[in-house]
């Protein structure tokens, strides 16, 4: 509806052929507006389930000799750790394993 209206005035209120010029140029700059837009979605492949936990950091909340826990993006998780880690170090994750995060210390 704002759109319209803002059509309207440009075309009735401006002078002869700017009013044309106004609503050409102002239609161009949002087509180009909207596909890049569209490019810029497309360009990658957003990361959501376990494929976006790997490599990312956390912290330990328990020992991990070898089974815990950890948090990882605001979230806790049962964590393995083969080398151990103790409770508050910097953890990366490495793998997943159904609901269990295969993590060594950073």
């Amino acid at each position: 509806m704002l759109f319209l209206i803002a059509l309207l005035l440009a075309i009735f209120l401006l002078p002869s052929p700017w009013g044309i010029v106004v609503v050409v140029t102002a239609l161009v700059i949002d087509l180009v507006e909207v596909g890049v837009g569209i490019w810029y979605s497309k360009r990658r492949r957003s990361k959501v389930g376990t494929e976006a936990l790997v490599g990312a950091t956390g912290t330990a909340l328990d020992d991990l000799r070898p089974n815990g826990q950890v948090k990882v993006g605001g979230e806790i998780w049962r964590a393995s750790c083969g080398v151990g880690c103790v409770a508050g170090a910097a953890i990366v994750v490495r793998a997943v394993d159904g609901l269990t995060l295969e993590v060594e210390p950073v």
